[in-house]
């Protein structure tokens, strides 16, 4: 197989890697560059522990070949915090309990990010529906529900401060 260098933005810094043409994402981001919150699971996108953020988009990771990303804005779970602590989405899974095994989580925080973005005041049935990509077999969702609802309200009281 062939290598090639690909170049992309990743959580804010611009990023040079070598991947075989076959390489997918979800692997180049854990075994290249160390980047382990975004996990590996069905290989078959049907359950999102593998979801970022790819140039404004939720994509699951685990479809997507590495070469596909160079030139684009790439934002894993990791390129969520901040120097002045976590992202609202993260603290508020934490404030509401929306983990319990994390095996998900990241990806639901992922998806959760994008989501409020594309609907910043969401019902909790629309929150539903824009994670209804991601599964969890652990918690029955409430919890999670609960978390992004939070980080809606979180995140309009930041914009009030601004």
């Amino acid at each position: 197989m062939s290598s090639k260098k690909i170049s992309f933005n990743l959580n804010g810094k611009a990023t040079e890697v070598d991947v075989e043409d076959r390489t997918l994402l979800v692997h180049a981001l854990r075994e290249k560059l160390n980047l382990t919150g975004t996990h590996i699971g069905c290989d078959t996108t049907h359950c999102g522990v593998c979801t970022v953020d790819i140039d404004g988009e939720s994509v699951k990771s685990c479809t997507i070949l590495a070469v596909q990303v160079a030139d684009k804005e790439v934002i894993t779970v990791e390129g969520l915090a901040d120097s002045e602590g976590l992202h609202v989405v993260q603290a508020a899974f934490i404030e509401e309990h929306g983990l319990q095994c994390g095996f998900c989580t990241t990806g639901m925080m992922m998806r959760a990010y994008r989501f409020l973005k594309e609907n910043p005041s969401p019902t909790e049935e629309e929150v539903r529906w824009g994670l209804s990509g991601n599964l969890c077999r652990c918690t029955g969702y409430q919890n999670i529900i609960k978390a992004v609802m939070t980080a809606s309200k979180n995140l309009k009281n930041v914009a009030v401060a601004e």
